[in-house]
């Protein structure tokens, strides 16, 4: 919401504008309040298009037919002036944020959410394909989020499905990433309602994911892909993958209709909305004295409101009604142009506090369609307990930490999983106690696609981005080398949580925060284990030079410090070779008790382990981090058994202080399994926001930041983050575990220094 300008008109058309909601090519859309005293988003179309006589005419068809759009899920026109020198229409206004918005804020949606907001999307396609138009422009910025359901809006790029003459040819008309194939091409006479369930289908795995399913980039590229290759809906619920598919499909015949994905993702509740719908039907088709004196009335508007309730907490994930009664707060607090003051709105009745469930009946579709009361009258005058006890309506300033993640790349899991630890993260910390914080918190997220080019633009856009304080990232160490001197330059923290390079010390910075051990402590591990668990008074290190200086550290160190005081006998893998049964027999020859292979590919630490077990060796066998993947379990097998592995993460599942953290998360994101260092990104978010809270009420500052975050201890999930005062160094000693393979999977045995013999 922007204040007017000084040339805009005060009145159009009899309605009084209030602000500004947007512009554009096309025109300018204000907030404006209807003769009647609604407020109302009113569209004005530039001059230079009304010179145009053709799309006067198209103007004027689609406002008529957009008007007679009656259903729940579509914002219908409500007043339209074609004749005028700037053409204008009105819809009713809805305070909600736009899909889009709530992605951005709270990330992807829980698959609940997305399956109700696919099936009342596709039941407003169904009517508008049913009048005979095709919106064309289905995207989440044309998605707004009200307590009781979606609003499909902005009709204006409609194109009436039997106009064929006034739609020009060889035009993209759309927004990339969004639009269907057909649209893509230009081919203006060949897209009808399956364009619409293309996009549609491209919404519901942005809502699902919080990405586009043809990646990002330049127009071009993101329209290249659309019609060459196929989505990428790896992060979909397994449940909506088939159907979205569907909806995907290059082939416009091949797609289903809007109803059929209505079909598909209806659940109960819309079936329950349905018959209660009928009911409503046949009760206003009664007397109007039945309907104000009737005892059955009364009785069904408290069942309705009830069941209306019910539904609103069903639909939408906890953070997005607060957001919403935010917005309409802030609507109805903005001044009259008029009378110079704030706008007055109706009140509610003193008396108990309003509960959740009230705000949620409150959210009906009279509420936050707004008309000047109801839930947002509630909203603005709600009391908030402050800091001191007292009470203030004023919502919390909140505060911006950036996600600097590999999404799309060679990393993309790991991404993943931090993003989603980092959204839980903020979630929690904006559900608690607003007398024990005196901030709110938003995540800014930005994909670098494991890219080191794209990782020096990532940091350029959260360095110049003053509201972003601190930033968790990057991903890997590759593109880590790329940005953190970018970041160090200005000050702004970077927190990272899977990065192991140890080329950064704190002699060489300041603002770089690595809370993972480097490659130089990977070691103590296999020397503690083999000391004090199996121990190995032979050990032999195989030296895999496809490693290059992970194997050279491991082998270098357990050279000089031998597990148990014993000794090693280093064996050489060439880069280029793939022979590691001449390998396991000088180990057999050797009479090893041990094994470490000090390497880092999954193939070929698989290729080690058959040789060994074809070999007959049966002691104890060891492999770093990067060996435990999914290709070394499936390509060893049998053989993968009892190898134990040295890592930096945790398992959550199997730590009683996460429990919480573990149902949260397989229930929001529809998973099993919680993704690699989620945990622990969970943990940095809370770890920066705790420096963020102990600066006291000063707002926070970068170099202020980067001083408090060396002096924060946080106690996390996955472990206690905190720095040596003398060395500012970051304690990794609790910080490294130990996972043994069992029945094909990763069992977490803890951390390395707290396993016992069996």
């Amino acid at each position: 919401m922007r204040a007017l300008r000084p040339g805009d008109p005060p009145f159009v058309g009899g309605h009084r504008l209030l602000g500004r909601l947007g512009a554009g090519g096309m025109g300018v859309v204000y907030l404006a309040r209807s003769t009647g005293g609604a407020l109302v988003a009113l569209k004005v179309i530039r001059a230079e298009y009304a010179a145009d006589h053709g799309f006067r005419a198209r103007f004027r068809r689609e406002a008529e037919a957009a008007s007679g759009l009656t259903g729940r899920w579509v914002v219908p026109v409500t007043a339209a002036e074609p004749e005028a020198r700037e053409p204008w229409l009105t819809t009713a206004f809805v305070p909600g944020p736009s899909l889009a918005e709530a992605v951005a804020l709270h990330g992807p949606l829980p698959e609940r959410t997305v399956r109700a907001l696919g099936a009342r999307l596709a039941e407003a396609l169904t009517e508008v394909h049913a009048a005979g138009l095709v919106h064309r422009d289905v995207k989440p910025g044309n998605v707004l989020l009200a307590l009781d359901g979606p609003r499909l809006i902005d009709f204006g790029i409609a194109r009436s499905t039997g106009a064929t003459a006034l739609t020009a040819s060889d035009v993209v008309i759309g927004s990339p990433g969004y639009l269907s194939p057909e649209q893509a091409r230009g081919q203006g006479r060949d897209i009808g309602p399956p364009s619409d369930v293309f996009s549609l289908g491209c919404v519901l795995a942005y809502a699902a994911t919080g990405r586009r399913p043809f990646g990002t980039g330049t127009a071009a590229a993101v329209i290249f892909r659309t019609v060459h290759e196929e989505p990428d809906l790896d992060a979909v619920p397994w449940t909506l993958v088939p159907l979205l598919t569907d909806c995907l499909a290059k082939d416009p015949e091949a797609r289903p209709t809007a109803q059929e994905v209505r079909d598909a993702l209806a659940g109960e509740d819309d079936r329950e909305r349905d018959r209660e719908n009928e009911w409503e039907n046949d009760r206003q088709r009664g007397s109007a004295g039945e309907r104000a004196g009737g005892r059955k009335a009364g009785g069904a508007d408290a069942r309705e409101a009830g069941r209306e309730g019910k539904r609103a907490d069903d639909w939408l994930p906890p953070s997005l009604p607060r957001l919403i009664a935010e917005r309409s707060s802030a609507v109805l607090a903005l001044p009259d142009p008029e009378r110079g003051r704030t706008t007055l709105v109706e009140q509610p009745p003193e008396g108990p506090a309003v509960s959740r469930r009230r705000l949620l009946t409150l959210g009906s579709a009279s509420a936050v369609v707004l008309t000047g009361g109801g839930l947002a009258a509630w909203a603005a005058s709600r009391p908030a307990s402050g800091g001191n006890g007292a009470t203030s309506s004023a919502p919390l300033h909140r505060y911006v930490i950036g996600l600097h993640a590999d999404l799309s790349g060679p990393d993309r899991a790991i991404g993943r999983a931090q993003e989603r630890g980092a959204r839980l993260a903020v979630a929690d910390f904006n559900s608690g106690s607003r007398d024990g914080r005196a901030f709110d918190l938003a995540l800014k997220v930005l994909d670098d696609a494991g890219q080191p080019k794209r990782a020096e633009e990532v940091a350029g856009k959260f360095i110049a981005d003053h509201d972003v304080y601190a930033v968790i990232g990057p991903t890997g160490s590759t593109v880590a080398k790329a940005a953190v001197s970018r970041y160090e330059k200005a000050l702004l923290p970077i927190v990272t949580v899977s990065s192991g390079d140890d080329a950064y010390s704190q002699a060489t910075t300041r603002a770089y925060f690595q809370l993972r051990p480097d490659e130089n402590t990977l070691s103590t591990p296999f020397i503690h284990y083999l000391t004090n668990v199996e121990e190995s008074r032979r050990t032999a290190l195989i030296d895999d030079r496809a490693a290059n200086r992970i194997s050279w550290q491991i082998v270098r160190t357990l050279t000089t410090y031998p597990p148990s005081k014993g000794t090693t006998t280093t064996h050489v893998v060439p880069a280029d070779s793939e022979d590691f049964d001449t390998v396991a027999a000088a180990v057999l020859a050797a009479d090893a008790q041990a094994v470490v292979y000090a390497g880092s590919s999954p193939h070929r630490a698989a290729r080690c382990a058959l040789a060994l077990e074809r070999a007959g060796f049966r002691g104890t066998r060891m492999a770093p981090e990067p060996v435990l993947q999914t290709a070394f379990l499936k390509e060893a097998g049998r053989a993968a058994e009892g190898w134990v592995m040295v890592t930096t993460y945790v398992d959550p599942a199997e730590l009683p202080a996460a429990a919480r953290f573990v149902k949260t998360y397989r229930k929001r994101f529809g998973v099993r399994t919680v993704g690699r260092f989620a945990v622990e990104s969970y943990d940095a978010l809370l770890f920066v926001a705790q420096g963020m809270r102990e600066l006291g009420g000063a707002e926070p500052e970068r170099g202020a930041m980067v001083r408090r975050l060396r002096e924060t201890t946080h106690k996390g999930l996955a472990k206690t983050i905190e720095f040596d005062p003398k060395t500012d160094e970051f304690r990794w000693v609790n910080s490294l575990f130990l996972h043994r393979v069992r029945n094909g999977t990763p069992d977490f045995l803890g951390r390395y220094d707290e396993v016992k013999r069996d």
